[in-house]
């Protein structure tokens, strides 16, 4: 929805809500946003993530089952109460991978859409790339960067080269579809060959960008380290570390989620190969994903015309 902005800083304050609707779980985000003398002065008022793994059925049975989609839509209505609550004036939702490949996934958005009065968007891969490019732009310099944004579903690889995106493709791996096993054996020979012809004849090294619950999750438990980078080595020691505890141990000692604990050893795997085919040994890892490039876009489309 377009919104009208007035002349008093009052009248320039709303609230916006985001809800990224992933596959190994979902996560609501309400930020306020206030348009004052030229400038976007925001701040986060709520946070609320839930394990609901969607791609447990998806990407084995290609649909979503009745006990999870009535999960889903209760967390659905919860989550629009929640922005009533807060009185929120504009919103985006986003479904990624394990809704765009569930057969009943339209369904389903119909569904809430008819309970509760949400409106969910299925994007692609390409959707998703280019709305997470939103929230990485501010840390891509005139060097060379590949950036990897691994979910539950898919993994999406952009390269940039002098802050230009010259190249970007989801791929059907994530930390889900590897802990389900339905990850097809020649995936990391499909992407190191577009790797390969993507970056031939580009000048310079490439410099790595990782976004994504779990690589956030794994450099948290670096604490060396204030500059948000982390080694491929350091990476694989952390998980080395992971594996040697139980699940449950992971939760009671490591203070991992239920979730993050299952999903956080393949999904490292993912950033690991990346990194070794490109031949990168540092990340940066700024904190920030699909959620957050969902927030810029509902930003911009805040602006007053005259702002753009």
């Amino acid at each position: 929805m377009s919104l009208n902005f007035c002349k008093t800083l009052t009248e320039h304050i709303l609230n916006l809500a985001v809800i990224d609707i992933g596959s190994n779980a979902i996560r609501l985000q309400i930020n306020r946003l206030a348009y004052f003398k030229g400038e976007a002065i925001t701040k986060k008022l709520e946070f609320i993530r839930f394990p609901l793994r969607l791609g447990q059925d998806s990407f084995s049975l290609s649909r979503i089952l009745p006990n999870t989609e009535d999960k889903f839509v209760m967390l659905m209505e919860a989550f629009s109460l929640i922005m009533k609550l807060y009185e929120v004036k504009d919103y985006m939702i986003c479904a990624t991978a394990a809704m765009r490949e569930a057969n009943n996934g339209k369904e389903i958005v119909q569904r809430v859409y008819e309970r509760c009065g949400l409106r969910i968007e299925i994007i692609d891969g390409d959707r998703e790339a280019e709305v997470i490019n939103y929230a990485i732009a501010p840390y891509i310099d005139d060097n060379n960067y590949v950036h990897i944004d691994v979910g539950g579903g898919s993994t999406e690889l952009s390269l940039y080269v002098s802050r230009k995106k010259i190249a970007s493709k989801s791929f059907k791996i994530g930390s889900v579809r590897l802990l389900e096993g339905t990850a097809r054996t020649d995936i990391w020979d499909k992407i190191e060959a577009w790797i390969n012809k993507k970056i031939e004849g580009v000048k310079g090294e490439f410099f790595a960008v990782g976004t994504g619950g779990n690589i956030n999750k794994i450099y948290s438990m670096k604490v060396d380290n204030p500059q948000k980078m982390i080694t491929r080595k350091e990476v694989e020691g952390i998980r080395a570390m992971i594996s040697e505890y139980s699940l449950e141990e992971r939760q009671a000692v490591l203070q991992l989620k239920e979730d993050r604990a299952e999903v956080i050893l393949p999904a490292s795997e993912i950033y690991v190969k990346i990194l070794q085919i490109i031949g990168i040994n540092t990340m940066f890892v700024p904190d920030v994903g699909l959620k957050d490039g969902m927030m810029e876009c509902l930003y911009l489309r805040q602006l007053p015309y005259d702002a753009h």
